[in-house]
């Protein structure tokens, strides 16, 4: 298994941001996603009872689970565990080599889109049929939310397939 290279954490970090859902306080606070699903640190999507937590009718629980927020260490040890678990299923889904930029790339995506969107993608497909070239232009079709063409999504895209073909 690779591990996630510096450029990759950077790219993730980059996009991810870590925004603050509640700027009075000290430490840093869950907020809603694109999506509505409650987020904390730089992306990491909140669960509980085996389902992400989503919008208004969520709020009680995140605050449960978060009622102080994180620190910025905090925030750094959950996006390491994150990365580690999202690592290991990038990997198990390979029947090609890849180098470190590209699993960097491939890691940023799953970890944006979840797994699942990895394993049925068209770009794991060319790649694992020895088709760089063409998975890398895949990444470019990833860019929608709830339908909705989000520019942060193009942008991070076009930044996993440069790093992709680094």
């Amino acid at each position: 298994m690779h591990d996630i290279n510096q450029k990759a954490i950077d790219l993730i970090k980059s996009y991810e941001g870590i925004p603050d859902g509640d700027p009075a306080t000290v430490n840093i606070d869950p907020y809603l996603d694109p999506v509505n699903i409650w987020t904390i640190g730089w992306g990491h999507a909140i669960r509980y009872g085996g389902r992400f937590l989503k919008g208004e009718a969520d709020r009680a629980q995140m605050h449960a689970l978060y009622p102080e927020g994180i620190t910025l260490a905090q925030a750094e040890a959950l996006l390491h565990a994150d990365l580690i678990d999202t690592g290991r299923d990038v990997s198990t889904m390979l029947a090609v080599e890849v180098s470190d930029n590209e699993f960097g790339a491939l890691t940023s995506f799953a970890f944006n889109l979840g797994t699942g969107n990895l394993r049925s993608s068209t770009l794991l497909k060319k790649l694992n049929a020895g088709d760089r070239a063409g998975a890398a232009d895949q990444f470019t079709r990833w860019v929608y939310a709830d339908g909705r063409m989000l520019p942060g999504l193009v942008k991070r895209r076009a930044a996993e397939r440069a790093l992709f073909l680094a």
